[in-house]
């Protein structure tokens, strides 16, 4: 008799614990672990940052991998499942698919659908809500130059260019010489630079060019630069929107493996708001207080998720 309510006793005192296991592995266990990686450059951290710090607030176990490698090491690391989730341009869909010869690449929407279903299609990856700035090559003008002369566009500029106004743009060669960028903007826009309009630099670093821009160096007021570079703003300098579309548009976007996007499809959700507010003033500002001020992009994420109240 003694046995028999020793092994009931024992039968229900294992009971309780499996009841007491099942509860706490329940609503409470972490999602995930989900790894995200980035780009070695200053927007690749900012936006990595972002992704990370809105995952862990959802409830994601998050491996940190910021700034992980250049465009082909990322890439191959997401194809191969190293990597999970990662920010992306849509332009590069261009030269990932051998499309660079279409037009459809030079309209945000229009590149944007093509990339997002050509990497589903062939990898699996979903390309998640782009952010409404474009990160591709551009030309830039002093604040002074754009105020005077009301310079918004490249259409305001070619028309200051053709009647004669003072210009003289810094590039690197490669940006001068290239039929994809100074020519292919003279080309769509109709004006032309003359080599005593430019000085060429053999760095393709955009800092130096916005500086040299900035300072006035030897009649400098114009300078090669990319959309979304920290320095424009802190430089006080103005990028000149592409109307007609000389250049690829490259929004930035995160891209996340398909298996995992099935298993989270919340993921989509909770960084839409994240992307949509980052205008390319806003990315600009951002940039700057990492590259210029040398602010941790953790901390500038930080900063810019809570006063958008995207955290508390």
């Amino acid at each position: 008799m003694l046995c028999k309510r020793l092994v009931l006793g024992l039968a229900s005192l294992c009971l309780v614990l499996a009841i007491l296991a099942g509860c706490s592995s329940g609503p409470a266990a972490a999602k995930g672990p989900i790894t995200v990686g980035s780009k070695i450059d200053t927007e690749g951290a900012l936006l990595s940052q972002m992704i990370i710090q809105m995952l862990r607030a959802n409830g994601f176990t998050v491996t940190d991998k910021s700034q992980f490698g250049q465009t082909p090491i990322v890439r191959a690391a997401i194809i191969s499942g190293e990597l999970d989730i990662y920010p992306e341009y849509t332009g590069n869909g261009a030269f990932f698919f051998n499309e660079a010869d279409l037009p459809l690449w030079n309209n945000a929407q229009q590149g944007y659908e093509e990339v997002k279903r050509l990497d589903k299609e062939k990898n699996n990856i979903v390309w998640l809500t782009p952010a409404p700035a474009n990160n591709t090559w551009a030309i830039a003008v002093t604040k002074t130059l754009a105020d005077k002369e009301n310079l918004k566009s490249l259409d305001d500029f070619a028309a200051y260019v053709n009647r004669g106004g003072t210009v003289k743009l810094i590039g690197s060669e490669e940006f001068i010489t290239s039929p994809a960028a100074l020519p292919a903007f003279e080309k769509a826009y109709g004006f032309t630079l003359t080599q005593a309009q430019l000085v060429s630099v053999s760095s393709g670093d955009t800092s130096q060019t916005e500086k040299a821009a900035s300072l006035g160096t030897n009649g400098v007021n114009a300078c090669m630069a990319y959309g979304t570079d920290g320095g424009l703003s802190a430089f006080g300098l103005v990028v000149l929107t592409d109307p007609r579309g000389a250049q690829p548009v490259y929004e930035p976007a995160p891209i996340i493996r398909g298996a995992v996007y099935d298993k989270y499809p919340e993921i989509g959700t909770i960084l839409a708001p994240v992307l949509q507010g980052l205008d390319l003033v806003t990315l600009q500002t951002l940039n700057a207080r990492i590259a210029v001020n040398g602010e941790p992009a953790a901390d500038v994420a930080l900063s810019y998720l809570t006063e958008k109240k995207l955290l508390k």
